[in-house]
């Protein structure tokens, strides 16, 4: 390798290294941009003084990446534009049709005007996600009447009315985080169309190379099945893959293999420079094998295979690396593979710096980084049975990275993985996916023989399914405890590397695997013990869910709401199959009620409270079931459970609704908790005194609040008699009822409470533990972690 080469590649570790320190600077926040941006521009203009490239390209590569962050974050919809009415001009990238009916559409904005002329300009705005809820309602496309109103299609643009929100969403820790996926996905705006009719369509569809390919594959006399698999293997589109084939592969941990990587971008290098090689062959036949053409051609196509697929990370990585591979097959001067790895994560941040928050880019570059580890400098086994051994090697020593990142990431555990993958890699590798570019190469010249190529691989692709839903049927996927889910997770990542590390001492390297396993199943945060407790409050939006753990106990309080379209948020925070001690519905309203079904289905209940005659056709029929009623108290590890109302009898149908709400109390060693439900201030003054006439201080130490904050609870009287030390609202971020009430918020800060919601804060835990202070946990930055306190004045 000559100098020039020697400079080119060295370049590709400060590129990496600058990109990924722009983006640390800006997720630390607004203080330390203040402090990095001189110290870059400073050590910048020192790199040039003194034509040091390596430092110049650190300082350049943080500096853009930083640029574009802050450039991105800043398009992000006005707050004064919040639930306003604005004409959009916009193309429609993506729409997808739930089963009941509701259109969600991403869309590309060309023009925006707020409908009112004095509002803030809107013209920022690049990309927002929308929902549409048509009058006619239909499951199925094709079983819409023809005089039906017009729905927007992929390609189209069109002119719609819209009410945007900034983009925000439910925020828990271990579960999906939407409002961190509409960041990755550069939307900034999130709402819904509103007018009738929808709009104006302006333009239609323009030509998709993606789409009409997708259309092409629909076309073919093939089954279901094998259409949605070939469409999400050969052409990256895994919106075509159902719902139940996600289930399965997430169910066995090979999420991985409908995902475009290496082994797709390779394959199509391969195919099209044997085909260009051998035109070349053809048109050259005496020097073809100095041409350079057929190389540049391989290369183009590459390209555009990954442009045509979207260009998520894997493939801009897979993109990168089969170049410099082909540049050096070529006979070019090549760089080391740690060279072409930092090059490749360089120039795919540089693209595109929301990457960074994609976990693909992370499970695939780590990957191939303990891929590069394991064999770089080893040879590979000989003799006819090498490529098994290496296979064998490779997937046992890669479980465990990806089982640990899976965890980290998404919260699960598919146990099964390594035995799926041995069995899915090899015939995703060498048969399905060569099959399938195989069969796009022959349509082109011959379709008959590429339709019979991919009816082969539909036979293929019905053993792997099979095969994969033999194994899901054990039972795989675990969905361990967050207190010690990262600490586990980190110990797989760590036994991976120390596994892959070549010439270490046999001893020495399982010596460390085991104390690394030790550590992580016995790192994880310690919970309560007999006579303490832990409150948790679960955002989810508007409606409330809290749960109450003691040592060897589990209470619910509520399950959540459910939406307009049957969205349960308690689907997506509680991982299914587990068990509650006992789980307290407070009253009926669809905010506190809407996840019974999905509960009482998915977990075992030892029991369960409601108000008496509160809609007892909706409540699990079961000898457990039992209504919530004053006085009925319980103990669980040193830790006693009240209720404070409503009261028994016939006094209860004299009570609306929310006045009939479960109260309860919780306390333990002089630690005290109530959460009210939707209790009314009329209530308050009898539910009260029963708190006075216990042996603990009056002085409560959390209150959630009742009915979400709203002015009709929380009275004067309760908050002087009790003086919460922390108050907690349970509502939902942009909320159209005005929860809390700036009343009420003024009222216990005057009070001298600690004051927390879970559309600022998100998920909030309160650990009780004996003899020291109330910790309180918040899952968003900058809001009362450690027990400090932050003031809302005013309704959100």
């Amino acid at each position: 390798m000559n100098r020039s080469d020697s400079l080119r590649y060295g370049l590709a570790f400060p590129l990496a290294l600058g990109c990924m320190f722009g983006g640390l600077a800006f997720h630390m926040g607004g203080n330390v941009w203040e402090a990095v941006v001189p110290l870059l521009a400073v050590l910048l203009l020192s790199g040039l003084a003194g034509r040091c490239w390596p430092m110049i390209v650190v300082c350049l590569a943080a500096l853009w990446v930083m640029t574009s962050l802050l450039v991105e974050k800043g398009r992000e919809l006005a707050d004064g534009l919040t639930g306003r009415v604005l004409i959009i001009d916009a193309r429609v990238l993506s729409s997808d049709l739930d089963g009941s009916g509701t259109q969600r559409l991403v869309l590309q904005v060309d023009n925006c005007q707020p409908l009112e002329p004095s509002l803030p300009s809107c013209a920022s705005l690049q990309r927002v996600r929308v929902s549409h809820y048509p009058d006619n309602r239909y499951s199925d496309r094709d079983q819409v009447p023809a005089d039906a109103p017009e729905q927007p299609r992929v390609g189209e643009r069109w002119r719609l009315e819209v009410k945007l929100w900034p983009p925000w969403g439910m925020s828990n820790p271990g579960t999906f985080d939407y409002q961190g996926w509409l960041w990755r996905e550069g939307i900034q705006a999130t709402g819904k169309v509103v007018g009738t009719p929808v709009g104006s369509r302006l333009a239609p569809a323009g030509f998709s190379l993606r789409q009409s390919a997708r259309n092409y594959l629909y076309r073919q006399p093939l089954d279901d099945q094998a259409r949605r698999w070939l469409a999400a293997l050969t052409l990256g589109d895994g919106d075509a893959l159902s719902d139940d084939d996600w289930d399965l592969l997430n169910a066995t941990g090979t999420t991985h293999l409908v995902v475009v990587s290496g082994l797709h971008v390779g394959l199509v290098a391969v195919l099209v420079l044997w085909l260009a090689k051998g035109m070349a062959r053809l048109l050259s036949p005496g020097n073809w094998r100095m041409q350079m053409w057929p190389w540049w051609v391989a290369g183009v196509a590459v390209a555009g295979f990954v442009w045509m697929v979207g260009g998520a990370p894997p493939a801009m990585r897979a993109l990168v690396m089969t170049l410099v591979a082909m540049w050096v097959a070529g006979g070019r001067h090549h760089p080391s593979p740690w060279q072409a790895l930092a090059l490749a994560l360089g120039l795919v941040v540089l693209i595109n710096p929301l990457s960074l928050w994609r976990p693909g880019l992370w499970l695939s570059f780590s990957a191939v980084f303990l891929l590069v580890l394991i064999w770089q400098g080893r040879r590979p086994p000989a003799g006819r049975m090498g490529p098994v051994k290496v296979l064998l090697r490779t997937q046992l020593l890669l479980s465990p990275l990806v089982s640990g990142l899976v965890l980290i990431s998404f919260g699960r555990l598919a146990w099964v993985a390594p035995v799926a993958n041995l069995f899915a890699v090899p015939v995703v590798s060498m048969l399905l996916v060569p099959l399938g570019m195989l069969g796009w190469s022959l349509s082109m010249l011959w379709p008959p023989i590429g339709l019979l190529i991919w009816q082969l691989d539909g036979v293929v692709i019905d053993v792997v399914v099979a095969g994969l839903a033999w194994l899901s049927t054990w039972e795989t996927e675990l969905y361990p405890d967050l207190s010690w889910r990262e600490s586990l997770g980190m110990s797989l990542c760590a036994m991976a590397l120390i596994m892959g590390i070549p010439g270490m001492a046999p001893r020495l390297r399982w010596g460390m695997v085991i104390l690394i396993i030790a550590s992580g199943l016995f790192h994880g945060s310690v919970g309560p013990r007999r006579g303490e407790f832990d409150l948790v409050i679960w955002d989810v939006g508007q409606g409330l869910m809290a749960e109450v753990r003691t040592a060897r106990h589990r209470l619910l309080f509520d399950t959540g709401p459910r939406s307009y379209s049957g969205f349960v948020p308690a689907t997506g925070i509680l991982p299914p199959g587990g068990r509650f001690d006992a789980v307290v519905v407070s009253h009926a309203d669809l905010d506190h009620s809407g996840g019974v079904d999905w509960i009482a289905a998915e977990y075992h209940v030892s029991q369960w409270f409601h108000p008496q005659s509160e809609w007892p056709e909706r409540m699990p029929r079961s000898s457990s079931t039992t209504t919530c009623e004053r006085g009925k108290a319980w103990h669980w590890d040193d830790v006693e459970f009240r209720f404070l109302w409503p009261p028994s009898g016939d006094v209860q149908q004299t009570l609306s609704s929310n006045d009939r709400s479960c109260v309860l109390e919780v306390t333990a060693n002089g630690r005290r908790i109530i959460i009210p439900g939707d209790a009314g201030k009329r209530t308050e003054r009898y539910w009260m005194r029963d708190t006075m006439d216990t042996d603990d201080s009056a002085r409560l130490d959390v209150l959630v609040l009742g009915h979400h904050g709203s002015r009709t609870s929380t009275g004067v009287a309760l908050v002087e008699a009790l003086q919460p030390a922390f108050s907690v609202v349970s509502a939902g971020r942009f909320n159209t009822l005005g929860h809390p009430s700036a009343e009420v918020v003024r009222r216990l800060r005057h009070a001298g409470s600690c004051f927390f919601s879970t559309a600022l804060d998100g998920q909030l835990h309160f650990m009780l533990r004996l003899g020291r202070p109330i910790r309180v946990g918040s899952h968003r930055r900058g809001s009362g972690v450690g027990g400090r306190c932050h003031g809302v004045e005013s309704g959100l």
